[in-house]
């Protein structure tokens, strides 16, 4: 199955790869990244694969700005990037099939904004999602100055005033939490040095009898290591097969 051509309202094209899968074919799960990321970090594209080897159709994506996917970066920010899941929910929908979106770091409040919302999506993971959007731009950037400065020193990546605006009007989606009406997990590893384990839990706290937690030992932000790719999948298709 080929879904054609996605753009965003800006006409902005959505570099995307689709894994097919033999069985479930009335399910698809889409994949998000986080700050930076795109649709080629090797934990996404770890988790699509495997989803896609376990009979669960996938399709990750970037979102405009990152990686292969049309726009500038300087307009990135969770407000639009919500735009963009909403541009692939607009062609990937169709009647009796269960979207799922799985969201990593701003790409996991990114689905909290949109899930709150958007009837669409059907079961939400949230992966080391971020929560409190403010003060993550605090802690990570609020040395550098917007439209001069850089995110972690990589100059590929301009810190732009319109994330910075965004990011502060967001302020936090904790509250957005209790609007999560489908089946929710949240999967978060213990050495998280970019968005802390914490967050995880206090949204946790909101999400009610539909949300469900795992913690992985010793995984940090990206799930980097194998065994935590792994266990990351694991645990995925175990919550999907449920």
């Amino acid at each position: 199955m080929e879904f054609g051509t996605i753009r965003n309202q800006q006409g902005e094209q959505i570099d995307y790869a689709y894994h097919g899968a033999d069985t479930n074919q009335d399910i698809l799960v889409l994949v998000g990244h986080g700050v930076t990321g795109n649709k080629d970090r090797p934990f996404v594209t770890a988790l699509a694969k495997g989803l896609a080897e376990a009979g669960f159709p996938s399709l990750r994506f970037s979102f405009s700005g990152n990686g292969d996917s049309e726009g500038k970066f300087t307009d990135s920010c969770p407000s639009k990037e919500v735009r963009d899941l909403q541009a692939v929910l607009d062609v990937v929908s169709q009647e009796g099939r269960t979207i799922v979106y799985a969201g990593h770091s701003m790409g996991g409040a990114v689905g909290v904004l949109a899930a709150s919302q958007d009837v669409r999506i059907h079961k939400l993971i949230s992966l080391a999602g971020m929560v409190h959007t403010k003060k993550f731009y605090e802690v990570e950037f609020g040395d550098q100055t917007p439209d001069e400065g850089c995110m972690w020193e990589d100059e590929s990546c301009p810190l732009s005033s319109i994330f910075a605006d965004d990011m502060e009007a967001i302020g936090s989606v904790l509250e957005k939490a209790g609007g999560i009406s489908v089946p929710w997990l949240l999967v978060h590893g213990t050495e998280d040095d970019v968005v802390p384990i914490g967050e995880t839990h206090e949204i946790f706290e909101k999400g009610g009898d539909n949300a469900e937690k795992v913690v992985l030992e010793g995984a940090d932000h990206v799930f980097s290591s194998e065994e935590a790719k792994s266990r990351l999948v694991r645990e995925t298709i175990a919550w999907l097969s449920k």
